[in-house]
């Protein structure tokens, strides 16, 4: 799971950023200043940085400056400073990206996906698919719950890669035996309900809900 760190002085902000990134499937770790900002990051590994520029104790730009002595990692800047002036500013630092206040998060979500796939080698070979806090390697055929490797057989891994690949919307038993067991299995149609019960047994997490006496479906998620 890709390790996030924002550097943002507002709380909600902060929570809002957290939230839909947790969502998306990342792990977020939030710092309200520059000082502890840099001593996260001294003692952390991130994937990619978000960073305001008008940061108590020290700021943005200095934050940043000091990043781009030690790493390379990927930088957005997330600021009310819109000025011509600020961004060229910004990119002077060598940061990815310059983002002015108010954004949208699914616009910021996409750069987000956009730089890592572009900066991660491994992130560009595999194909991943996130959901919350789970996360399915589709080459791999192997699935994580907050970073944690799941257990799964080769048939509940399709079931939740079908089920997340359709997010909210219901499929019936019929759809899901059809697209999984590719309509060649003459059994019952129930066998997807035991599946669907081992898979929550796994998950541990409510995630899929029973339509009754049509199927299954997944909430979609909303940003």
């Amino acid at each position: 799971m890709k390790q996030i760190l924002i550097i943002e002085d507002e709380p909600d902000i902060q929570e809002i950023l957290c939230a839909y990134l947790r969502n998306a499937g990342y792990c977020p770790t939030a710092a309200s200043d520059g000082l502890e900002a840099m001593d996260f990051f001294r003692k952390n590994t991130f994937h990619l940085i978000l960073l305001d520029l008008m940061l108590p104790k020290i700021s943005g730009y200095h934050v940043c400056r000091l990043i781009r002595e030690e790493s390379s990692v990927p930088i957005i800047m997330l600021t009310a400073l819109d000025s011509e002036e600020d961004q060229l500013k910004g990119f002077d630092y060598i940061i990815d990206d310059y983002i002015t206040k108010p954004f949208s998060m699914p616009i910021l979500l996409k750069k987000i996906a956009a730089i890592l796939r572009r900066t991660d080698p491994k992130e560009s070979d595999e194909h991943c698919l996130s959901y919350k806090n789970l996360s399915l390697n589709l080459d791999a055929y192997q699935a994580t719950l907050s970073g944690t490797p799941l257990e799964l057989t080769a048939r509940e891994f399709d079931l939740l890669k079908e089920l997340i690949e359709n997010q909210g919307k219901v499929l019936t038993r019929a759809m899901l035996v059809g697209r999984i067991w590719n309509y060649d299995f003459l059994g019952d149609e129930r066998i997807v309900d035991t599946h669907i019960k081992n898979l929550r047994k796994k998950i541990k997490e409510n995630y899929i809900e029973t339509v009754r006496g049509v199927g299954y479906r997944v909430e979609k998620i909303k940003y």
